[in-house]
């Protein structure tokens, strides 16, 4: 845990400040401590296969394979298995498909950076069709509210030109108009904030609080921006987000599953990985 915090932590696309500043307080503070607490989270939603991030992933790439035919390899950004021993088993010029699904640069450009300018890459897919659609084969039942959790962004990228929260509200809007929700039943949200900067808002753990507190009868959170289940969906939300709304007062609190293996998704995916 420690390794995979310093590699992601150390990363200056992930954290924007100068490195004579942060790596001191990267190494003196945060990888003392940090490592601990994120354990201890991970503990609450492990599987006998492993980690469900790395378990859906591998899933989706073999049903991806399957589906197209191509030769298909997944990587992890930090960690492993790595981009570039997964660019190797490939053959040269491989497509490269970020699972993000709205375009920031922490997290597209970061992978931009290690394989290059030059590759064939997938920038964002945050308004396709079959993206939107998959998405909203998710929702089977309608509750009084559907919160749209996005992963949240510190507020000065996008003072900087990150495009990221108009894709997320774009997704937002497209999936709400494909669901015929009304304005009011649905909100967007912003998790997994870190530091004290000021990230995207509002955020959900707050509007889970006045959703709760207004006796909401049944709030269901989806997390449009996140196409497997991971640490953020099953933990931040599943089960910290559902102490935080029905703590408040709040009736019913489901969270809806991520993509991961569902047909449509692998379809979309096939669509999103071999259009020209």
């Amino acid at each position: 845990m420690r390794a995979y915090l310093a590699e992601f932590l150390s990363d200056p696309r992930v954290v924007e400040l100068p490195r004579w500043l942060w790596l001191p307080v990267l190494h003196g503070v945060v990888l003392r401590r940090r490592p601990a607490r994120s354990a201890a989270k991970y503990a609450r939603i492990w599987t006998p296969e492993g980690s469900p991030l790395a378990v859906h992933t591998a899933r989706q790439a073999r049903l991806l394979r399957e589906a197209t035919g191509l030769p298909v390899e997944y990587a992890m950004r930090y960690g492993g298995p790595s981009i570039a021993s997964a660019l190797k088993k490939l053959p040269p010029h491989a497509r490269v498909v970020p699972l993000y699904p709205q375009y920031a640069r922490s997290t597209t450009e970061s992978i931009r950076d290690v394989v290059g300018r030059q590759a064939d890459f997938v920038e964002q897919f945050h308004e396709h069709p079959a993206y939107i659609a998959a998405l909203a084969a998710l929702v089977q039942e309608r509750p009084d509210v559907l919160v749209m959790s996005f992963h949240g962004l510190p507020q000065r990228a996008v003072e900087r030109g990150d495009p990221y929260r108009v894709q997320c509200e774009r997704t937002a809007r497209l999936l709400a108009e494909a669901l015929q929700l009304k304005p009011d039943a649905y909100r967007v949200t912003f998790q997994s904030r870190f530091g004290p900067a000021r990230w995207l808002q509002p955020y959900t753990a707050d509007v889970l609080t006045e959703l709760g507190a207004a006796r909401t009868r049944r709030v269901h959170v989806l997390c449009p921006g996140f196409v497997a289940d991971c640490l953020e969906t099953l933990e931040e939300i599943a089960i910290e987000g559902r102490k935080i709304f029905l703590d408040a007062g709040g009736g019913e609190f489901r969270a809806l599953p991520c993509l991961n293996e569902s047909p449509l998704w692998i379809e979309a995916l096939a669509r999103i990985a071999t259009s020209a």
